[in-house]
């Protein structure tokens, strides 16, 4: 899975969690299909999760120097301008 793939399935994951939420929280659903949008909710929690790591993982390995951790500020594009 390239970079791309592993940064839409996140979008889409994140999206379908937000959906879930809404329509919970709207207590329009049964109970039944309730427990089915929680359990997607943290299957897809889950997966963020875990993408989210994956994510932290590279950033480390980018940033490690001599064998330790090197700090690196992060400056957004705001304090560019």
């Amino acid at each position: 899975m390239s970079d791309t793939d592993d940064k839409h399935s996140f979008e889409t994951s994140m999206q379908r969690l937000e959906a879930l939420v809404s329509q919970m929280e709207e207590g329009k659903l049964s109970i039944e299909e309730s427990l089915q949008a929680f359990e997607e909710g943290i299957r897809l929690t889950r997966q963020c999760q875990q993408t989210l790591e994956q994510a932290e993982q590279k950033v480390k390995l980018l940033t490690e120097e001599a064998g330790e951790i090197k700090a690196v500020p992060f400056e957004s594009h705001e304090s560019n301008s």
